[in-house]
C-alpha cells in the first residue's frame, strides 16, 4: 500500500474543539466552580450551534468538570471538602506505589530525566503558575516511567478534577517552598533506590498537600 492509498485521518470533531475551549476556560477560572453555563451565550461567542456545545458538555460531564442538573442545565463542578479529601487519598495510594516502582525498576537514564524536571522546580519556586505546571509534569512523568497505563488514566482524571479546587494546596502561602522540599527528598530517595522511603515520602507529600488544601487561610 502506497501513501496515496492510505486512508486520511479524520479531522478533530468540532465538539472536541469546543470541549477543549471550555476546559481551558474552566481551568483559567473564566468559568468558576459552581457557575451556570450559559449555552446561548457560549454558542454566540463561539459561532456554533447548540449541538456541538451539548456534545462537548457531555464530554466534560464524563470527566467530572461539569455537572448536569435536570431542567436546570449545566454547571461547572464545585468540589466539596469531602471530594478534595477523597481525591487526595486516592492520589496518595496510586502515586506512592508508583514512586516505589520507579525507585525499584527505573533506568539510570529515566531517573536522570526525572531529576531534570525536579531541577526545573528548583528554579521556579517563586513562580506559582510555572511551578504548578512543572509540578504536574514531574508527577505525570514519574507515572509514565512506572508504565501502568491504567494508573496513568485514573491519575490524569483525578488531577483534572483537582484543578476545580478553589483552595488548591499550592495556592497557600509557603506551600510552594514546602512542596519543593518534599520533592527534593522524594527525588533523592528514588535516586538512592530506597523503595520504602520513596513510597513513604510520596504519601507524606499528599498528606501535607491535603492539610494545606483543607485548612482555613
Amino acid at each position: 500500500m502506497n501513501a496515496s492509498t492510505l486512508p486520511s485521518l479524520a479531522p478533530r470533531a468540532l465538539y472536541q474543539e469546543v470541549a477543549e475551549q471550555l476546559r481551558q476556560r474552566i481551568f483559567g477560572r473564566q468559568l468558576e466552580p459552581g457557575a451556570w453555563i450559559d449555552e446561548l451565550k457560549l454558542c454566540a461567542e463561539m459561532g456554533i450551534s447548540r449541538t456541538p456545545l451539548r456534545e462537548a458538555l457531555k464530554v466534560l460531564a464524563v470527566e467530572g468538570l461539569v455537572t448536569m442538573k435536570v431542567r436546570r442545565g449545566a454547571y461547572v463542578t464545585e468540589m466539596s471538602e469531602r471530594d478534595v479529601r477523597e481525591a487526595y487519598q486516592l492520589l496518595a495510594l496510586l502515586e506512592s506505589d508508583a514512586a516505589a516502582q520507579v525507585a525499584r525498576v527505573a533506568s539510570d537514564e529515566e531517573l536522570a530525566e526525572l531529576n531534570a524536571v525536579h531541577a526545573d522546580l528548583e528554579r521556579q519556586v517563586g513562580q506559582r503558575d510555572a511551578f504548578f505546571a512543572t509540578n504536574e509534569r514531574f508527577h505525570m512523568r514519574l507515572l509514565e516511567i512506572e508504565g501502568n497505563r491504567w494508573r496513568q488514566q485514573i491519575v490524569t482524571d483525578l488531577r483534572r478534577v483537582m484543578k476545580l479546587n478553589r483552595h488548591h494546596s499550592l495556592f497557600k502561602q509557603g506551600r510552594l517552598a514546602d512542596s519543593l522540599t518534599e520533592h527534593r527528598a522524594l527525588m533523592q530517595a528514588m535516586l538512592e533506590r530506597d523503595v520504602a522511603k520513596a513510597a513513604q515520602l510520596m504519601r507524606e507529600h499528599f498528606d501535607n498537600g491535603l492539610a494545606a488544601a483543607t485548612t482555613a487561610p
